[in-house]
């Protein structure tokens, strides 16, 4: 009996010194069967003051089972969470030197190179608003760079990048496409004739675009395949890009010393007075990036540049529709397409150009771009010789010139024509 006493009064002794020991229930060491429930970090705060005599109290072995009354790690709130999803890596001001190897590429296309998680539209906005310097004066969005110069890049927003694990079914695909619509290749230069509607640059909804395709050419040395120049969405025809950085700096001087030979072929509302002619203007951008169009302006506008254009009527359809050979001399963007408009011939099937009122499209012909990059003659960046290549016409301007009986084989007027 004195043995069942004693073990009463320890279950008192016991119950006494909780009451001493612990404020309330959620104090207490949380059962190994039924962990408690995580209070708020305010509650618990409040719920574990406890008289001084405890709190100096040295910790005994029960207070190791404290940890189960810690908070329990929040999840990350809203504003957190869309930031992360957002993925954006902010930079401060950066000056970049110009290595040799990019010496003569445009700006724009620099920034390409060197921030390809950048938006090329986001490029185009701070060219545009100044905000880019070269040498410390402002840079001009087709001016070229020299080796060594410097650019001052203003703080940029840009997407992660991400380790993407490219599917080899989708490469392969890619360069079974490309290789489906190559007119010429060696090492160093690739000649693609670019259907009509398949975008070169990627953009805002955009994702399938003729340079992306390009990643799936990446050689083993790393270097991927690069535009030399552009072609309108819309416009299909030859596409010269360089498989190499000394391909790509040396044709790009042959564009930009003219001395590469383009000839486009269109279909045109009407018929020329002037079966062969020449188109000077000025032209210069407005519009949103989304919805842009040049617009012809006047020397010393801002933004306005030179444009010139030869043109010759091939043939003819009952005074309806020419035919007409372009020779572009300079290659401002949608130059073909504004002249065309600017001397009353727009071509047909052009949606931001086309201005005749009451112009009915004849029947059977689609209501989509004739526009062709016909044929390039480009010199080799290494031997020099002359590159010749013509793309054929694309499937809805087949489709007219069968209608309209206008024979391709014809010769064509604006071959000879003056380089300048």
């Amino acid at each position: 009996m004195r043995k069942s006493g004693s073990g009463q009064n320890g279950a008192r002794g016991g119950r006494k010194e909780s009451r001493q020991g612990f404020r309330s229930r959620e104090d207490r060491p949380a059962r190994k069967s039924a962990p408690a429930k995580p209070r708020s970090v305010k509650s618990a705060a409040a719920k574990t003051r406890a008289p001084s005599a405890v709190r100096e109290k040295p910790a005994a072995p029960r207070s190791e089972a404290k940890p189960a009354i810690a908070e329990a790690p929040r999840g990350p709130t809203r504003a957190q969470a869309r930031a992360e999803a957002q993925e954006v890596l902010a930079t401060g001001v950066q000056t970049l030197v110009v290595e040799p190897d990019e010496a003569d590429m445009r700006v724009d296309r620099f920034l390409v190179a060197r921030f390809p998680q950048l938006a090329f539209t986001h490029i185009q906005r701070i060219v545009r608003k100044g905000e880019l310097r070269i040498d410390g004066k402002r840079a001009q969005p087709n001016e070229r760079l020299v080796a060594g110069q410097k650019v001052r890049v203003p703080p940029l927003k840009l997407d992660q990048q991400r380790p993407v694990s490219r599917s080899p079914a989708k490469d392969q695909d890619e360069r079974d496409f490309l290789k489906s619509i190559t007119l010429y290749e060696d090492k160093d230069v690739l000649i693609i004739n670019k259907p009509m509607g398949l975008a070169v640059q990627g953009g805002s909804g955009t994702k399938r675009h003729v340079d992306g395709m390009l990643d799936s050419l990446t050689g083993e040395d790393g270097q991927k395949p690069r535009l030399v120049h552009r072609l309108d969405k819309d416009t299909a025809g030859c596409l010269v890009i360089a498989k190499t950085r000394f391909a790509a700096s040396t044709m790009a001087k042959s564009f930009r010393a003219r001395t590469t030979r383009k000839i486009y072929w269109a279909l045109v509302a009407g018929v020329p007075r002037v079966r062969q002619g020449r188109v000077s203007t000025y032209l210069a951008k407005e519009g949103e990036e989304g919805d842009a169009r040049m617009k012809v302006a006047q020397h010393g506008d801002e933004g306005a540049s030179h444009a010139l254009t030869y043109y010759a009527v091939i043939d003819t359809a009952a005074q309806k529709l020419a035919w007409l050979s372009l020779k572009p001399v300079t290659g401002r963007t949608h130059q073909l397409r504004a002249h065309a408009a600017h001397i009353g011939h727009p071509i047909v099937g052009d949606p931001k150009y086309f201005d005749i009122e009451n112009w009915e499209l004849p029947g059977g012909i689609q209501n989509k771009l004739h526009l062709l990059a016909r044929r390039i003659v480009i010199a080799h960046p290494r031997t020099g010789k002359p590159i010749d290549v013509t793309a054929p016409l694309p499937p809805h301007m087949q489709q007219s010139f069968n209608l309209l009986g206008l024979d391709t084989s014809q010769y064509d007027p604006i071959v000879e024509a003056p380089e300048d």
